[in-house]
């Protein structure tokens, strides 16, 4: 084949095969989208209009409901446009924004998960030096740190996977622009760029994990030692909400990002990206709001607000 480069832009072949299931399939994508956004924004206003959740906690959630939110519009409006439209062309910019906002949105969202187990710990741990350890400063912080991190990550990953010739087959076997697919078309050596990748895959993924196990392996081992079955009741209520959120998001980014090269192919690839950019994002806020009491009372309430406004 013949080298090129990108200025004639990329085709995304899609998610939908073309089979007589796809506008099911089509349809059932959009409702799930459509939901994941109507929650994490209910969970924003919520968090933003109830003053006794504006803490620590709810001030991490509320920004990864915010994540959620921006990674679901990154990637589904051009899907959708895509699939309706059959015109399935992307340009390097837009390709390079997608990469960059996916990996700054995926990496934030693995560090932020690292701070609300922290959040967590000295809930459990330390209740009494909550307010202090869990400061307003820190959180703004641990928040900053994590979009700066994750934003530094797309963007030099999207620099750089857009930075090689190109073959003349400029296909993307995929419905949006991810690295790891982008490059494969790559008419160059990439073994630099692969391990490069893998390096900051592993930063990014596996040291906020290690940091959310270690997290709740102090939480376990403090609840045991407390030998009451309210606490331990209480203390399992509040953190298994957050560590299914956390399996979900980093099961399927680990099987994305650290998989072998060997073992990947296409199919697998858009089934997960699929479930970790677009089903995952709808699962948090119910993940949340249907374990929560203080949520579920703030939503009756607001619900009740908004009903005697209606007959007014």
């Amino acid at each position: 084949m013949e080298n090129g480069n990108t200025t004639s832009g990329f085709i995304l072949l899609g998610l939908f095969n073309h089979t007589e299931a796809h506008p099911f399939l089509f349809v059932m994508v959009l409702t799930i989208a459509f939901t994941s956004l109507l929650g994490n924004a209910l969970m924003l206003l919520l968090i933003h209009q109830e003053p006794h959740l504006r803490t620590a906690m709810y001030f991490l959630l509320s920004q990864l409901s915010l994540m959620d939110m921006m990674l679901v519009s990154t990637i589904v409006p051009k899907m959708a446009a895509d699939y309706l439209t059959g015109k399935k062309s992307i340009s390097p910019a837009g390709c390079g924004l997608q990469i960059f906002f996916l990996l700054t949105l995926g990496g934030g969202e693995c560090f932020l998960l690292a701070a609300m187990s922290y959040d967590r710990y000295v809930a459990v741990c330390h209740p009494l030096q909550y307010p202090v350890l869990m400061s307003p400063q820190l959180c703004l912080r641990m928040t900053l740190g994590s979009w700066f991190l994750g934003a530094a990550d797309g963007l030099m990953q999207a620099a750089t996977t857009l930075s090689f010739p190109f073959c003349s087959a400029h296909e993307i076997d995929h419905f949006f622009c991810e690295a790891p697919t982008v490059v494969r078309l790559a008419c160059a050596d990439i073994s630099v760029f692969e391990y490069v990748m893998y390096i900051c895959c592993v930063l990014m993924l596996l040291v906020p994990l290690s940091l959310i196990l270690t997290s709740y392996s102090l939480i376990l081992t403090a609840v045991l030692q407390k030998r009451s079955r309210e606490a331990c009741k209480k203390a399992f209520a509040t953190c298994s909400s957050h560590l299914a959120v956390v399996g979900l998001f980093y099961g399927a980014a680990i099987f994305t990002y650290m998989r072998p090269k060997s073992y990947r192919s296409a199919n697998h690839d858009k089934v997960v990206s699929a479930f970790y950019t677009i089903f995952t994002p709808v699962l948090n806020p119910l993940i949340y709001s249907l374990r929560n009491r203080e949520v579920k009372g703030a939503l009756r309430k607001c619900m009740g607000q908004w009903a005697a406004l209606s007959h007014n």
